[in-house]
């Protein structure tokens, strides 16, 4: 099924389908004010790059043929990832206006710029003033008119935002400008956060982890920045997340192991979210990690099924309920469903099992380990689905982004 063509849903939906998604009505009023704080900030750019692993979620969801996908957008680099493995659709699903904008950019990159080296240096290479020539003249005329004024209107400081694939466009966002921040703190206390890429093994990124980068963690104020709820709304995590991802432990010290499994269970050769971290952007060396759809190897397959896409303006259950019975095979949820109540996480899989097809898989992540839906959905609804803790637990052990405490993968029973 072809998905060429642009979507006609309005680009800038109102404001308040974001505050639904993120903002607690039974919530008390201090908690909501924050809820709010967060949903304000969501509705800019968060993600230049998506920050969940597709090679083990392509993995799990075993992709076939004939399968039609829907997932969260976010960044879009796991949706055009996805399209390496040959499936026969896939949707992009996304309530933040950025994210939709930056899909539909790079859908028009893939189809549109006349090479492979012209596709990496605009979102490898994301800092060329070249790029902004080939968005002019090669990617605009090709792109629908509120995604156009979205790329050629400013931001909240003044600055074009295709000026950003000139300048860095992965220092820019909310994740971006966390990242920053996170280096200039750094900075701080006379840490190169980026000496971790020059280590020819993972036994020296171990040791410069453990005597570099573990110490800033025991600061006084490092561990009062990290104990305020809206010091994270950088990553994304809203405050609703917070409770879930601290659990019983400092933040500032889950915020350690996870950066400690960033850093050291994977070699830097090997991971770009390592560089995306601690470079803040892609490498660019030849042989550099990189998503799958900007590989080299995968260019002319991710050409060849790249009208098989398309990004939505709306939200993932109300995209379902305007589905078939039994008419998708593979969903990918993000961690969208630890921001969700248990009505609202009631309606996406009520949604979810109407929709699936014999075999059908949803992939999600929590920030907790455990996976949330016990108790939360009626077992009526799980009862349909197979769910094994013990591939979870090797799942997330994979996942080479390492923010998340949890990977779930279930399967339709029928």
């Amino acid at each position: 099924m072809s998905a060429a063509a642009p979507s006609v849903a309005p680009l800038r939906p109102p404001a308040r389908i974001i505050d639904q998604a993120v903002v607690r009505a039974h919530a008390p009023a201090p908690a909501r004010l924050l809820d709010r704080a967060f949903a304000l900030a969501f509705r800019g750019l968060v993600y230049a790059q998506i920050w969940e692993d597709p090679v083990v979620d392509m993995a799990a969801l075993d992709i076939q043929p004939d399968s039609r996908i829907v997932t969260i957008a976010s960044g879009s680099c796991n949706a055009l990832s996805y399209l390496t493995a040959n499936p026969a659709q896939v949707i992009a699903v996304d309530l933040n206006t950025a994210h939709v904008a930056l899909g539909k950019l790079k859908f028009a990159a893939v189809r549109h710029l006349p090479d492979y080296d012209a596709l990496r240096r605009f979102f490898v290479e994301a800092d060329n003033t070249a790029n902004l020539n080939a968005y002019r003249d090669l990617l605009a005329p090709h792109l629908d008119d509120a995604t156009r004024r979205y790329w050629e209107g400013r931001d909240m400081i003044g600055r074009r935002r295709i000026g950003g694939f000139a300048s860095g466009i992965y220092k820019r966002g909310l994740l971006g400008n966390f990242i920053g921040m996170a280096h200039f703190i750094a900075r701080l206390y006379r840490v190169d956060l980026g000496l971790i890429l020059t280590a020819r093994s993972i036994p020296e990124q171990r040791q410069i982890f453990d005597e570099k980068i573990a110490p800033v963690f025991d600061k006084r104020f490092i561990r009062w920045l990290t104990s305020q709820p809206a010091s994270l709304f950088g990553l994304g995590i809203p405050p609703a997340q917070y409770d879930a991802l601290a659990g019983d432990q400092r933040m500032a010290q889950v915020l350690r192991a996870r950066l400690e499994k960033l850093a050291c269970d994977f070699s830097v050769q090997d991971n770009y979210f390592a560089w995306q971290a601690f470079g803040r952007g892609y490498g660019r060396a030849v042989d550099a990690p990189l998503p799958p759809w900007l590989e080299a190897k995968a260019y002319a397959a991710v050409c060849a099924a790249i009208d098989r896409i398309d990004v939505r303006h709306v939200s993932y259950t109300d995209y379902l309920a305007s589905q078939p019975n039994a008419s998708l095979d593979r969903y990918i949820l993000l961690d969208a469903q630890d921001w969700m109540t248990d009505a609202q996480l009631t309606a996406l899989w009520s949604e979810i099992t109407r929709t699936a097809r014999p075999g059908a898989r949803v992939l999600f992540r929590t920030a907790a380990e455990d996976t949330l839906l016990p108790g939360r959905v009626p077992d009526a609804l799980l009862d349909r689905w197979d769910y094994s803790a013990e591939e979870a637990r090797g799942l997330i052990r994979a996942d080479r982004s390492s923010i998340y405490g949890g990977l779930h993968l279930y399967r339709f029973k029928g």
